[in-house]
């Protein structure tokens, strides 16, 4: 019988960042002291995990996510994320598998109107994908001069593009090829170009799924 797969999500460890095998997570968690980190079934559940706080998984009362229930918040926890700024882009990525078929977008916050949409491509990742939509949006608010502030829904890709480096361990193939040459021109552009842009984490559990979201879940 063929082992499923399972997706493991460190939010404190040696490297925070969602793994493919436990041999990688345990790398991670070993001597680290506080290690946060929890399998998951999908893909996509581990990545609304990585996103979400921690709490709202790991532990033992009866709000924990160990169940597999999502938590609910009251309208005083919501309020303290206030309202997201409408006079804003927001971003978002779409992979059928990890890898899979991936497709990226960027759309109008307050309209839905698409203002980019890339793919659908034949190999990449979720997270490649909201990289290239970050960046893919960073460059399309400065090409028009605009002033607006951009959404993403992913720590990891904020994170990448604070270091200008996708760091992804999908290795190029005919398959992918397209996908690694757009990488390699959006690290390009980070390393060459300065922004005024601010990037911001959309709060999904705050305030529903992100606009730019293909609606898969």
């Amino acid at each position: 019988m063929t082992k499923k797969q399972k997706y493991y999500v460190v939010w404190e460890g040696k490297k925070p960042g969602i793994y493919l095998s436990w041999k990688d997570c345990k790398a991670m968690t070993d001597g680290y002291a506080g290690a946060k980190y929890k399998s998951f079934e999908t893909f996509d559940k581990a990545k609304a995990a990585f996103d979400s706080d921690y709490k709202n998984y790991v532990g033992t009362g009866k709000d924990s996510r160990l169940s597999g229930k999502k938590k609910v918040l009251s309208p005083e926890e919501k309020a303290k994320y206030g309202e997201p700024n409408l006079y804003s882009i927001a971003v978002d990525a779409a992979s059928s598998g990890n890898p899979g078929v991936m497709e990226y977008r960027g759309v109008d916050t307050q309209t839905v109107k698409e203002l980019f949409h890339q793919g659908p491509f034949k190999q990449g990742t979720n997270n490649i994908g909201e990289f290239l939509a970050l960046v893919h949006g960073l460059a399309y608010l400065k090409k028009i001069g605009s002033d607006r502030l951009i959404y993403s829904d992913s720590r990891i890709a904020i994170g990448w593009v604070k270091k200008k480096k996708c760091n992804t361990r999908m290795q190029e193939n005919s398959r992918n090829k397209d996908v690694v040459d757009l990488v390699k021109r959006a690290e390009h552009w980070l390393k060459t170009n300065t922004y005024t842009t601010t990037i911001v984490k959309w709060e999904t559990k705050a305030w529903g799924e992100i606009p730019a979201d293909f609606g898969r879940k």
